[in-house]
């Protein structure tokens, strides 16, 4: 029977939906991240009778046809790329990006990551890394005699010395762009990595044309809203009970039918 075949695309379409939105539930205190939606497609349709085919010798058409569809799938899981909201943090490291960009990583195995999360540390050597210890591009170090650092929104990072006045530029920040943000490969550590679909990089100053504005003592939060989450997790929930209904309905049927031919 065609209906268990069609729940059966269903309730793993909508099992992949709620993998989603769990994945966004968990995720919801990490810094930088973006909330993720499953898109949905209609698989091929069988053509009982095609729409527009000729009915008679006379020239009349089918108005509407019949075409059986065969069920649903995952067309595609998409990144929302809104802006999450600005979290103080204390640390004079942290950057938060207010507007487009991404900080660039240096990987242990010489690529070249990309990340909305600010939350940044000095290791043993005075050199900017992230959480995991990867160094961030353009490569800074902070002199370990430093008693102040500041880092002003256009990406400028000064170090204020002992018995010295003006604070000495240690760095320069930069940020990079994608024509298609959603393109990026997400690889877990809150880092991305350029893809076929992301476009080339285009490295820029922050604050100038294109590119958001940093903001020191701060990270950007998760864009997930629990509302939104919750709301669509009870939808997806239902949608799964809806389609395992139609699989016990369709049972049932075949039950109806062999009885008959017994």
């Amino acid at each position: 029977m065609r209906a268990l075949r069609i729940a059966a695309t269903g309730m793993a379409a909508q099992q992949l939906n709620v993998e989603v939105i769990s994945n966004n539930i968990a995720n919801m205190n990490t810094v930088g991240y973006k909330a993720q939606r499953a898109e949905f497609e209609d698989l091929l349709y069988d053509n009982v009778q095609r729409p527009g085919a000729q009915s008679s010798d006379t020239g009349t058409v089918v108005p509407t046809g019949v075409q059986l569809g065969s069920g649903v799938k995952t067309g595609s899981v998409y990144r929302i790329m809104t802006q999450g909201a600005m979290t103080q943090t204390g640390n004079k490291l942290d950057v938060a990006i207010n507007g487009r960009g991404y900080l660039q990583v240096l990987m242990p195995s010489g690529e070249t990551a990309y990340t909305r999360a600010g939350n940044l540390s000095v290791n043993d050597q005075g050199q900017v890394v992230t959480s995991e210890g990867y160094q961030v591009i353009p490569q800074m170090t902070i002199p370990q005699t430093a008693t102040d650092v500041s880092i002003s929104s256009s990406g400028q990072v000064q170090a204020t010395l002992p018995g010295q006045v003006n604070p000495q530029q240690v760095g320069q920040m930069q940020l990079v762009s994608f024509y298609n943000e959603a393109g990026l490969e997400a690889i877990g550590d809150n880092l991305f990595l350029q893809s076929g679909s992301s476009g080339a990089p285009v490295t820029g100053t922050p604050n100038s044309t294109g590119f958001g504005a940093l903001q020191q003592g701060y990270t950007e939060a998760s864009n997930v809203d629990p509302v939104t989450e919750i709301s669509a997790l009870i939808v997806a929930q239902r949608a799964y009970e809806m389609n395992s209904k139609v699989v016990t309905s369709a049972d049932q049927m075949l039950q109806t039918t062999s009885q008959m031919k017994s």
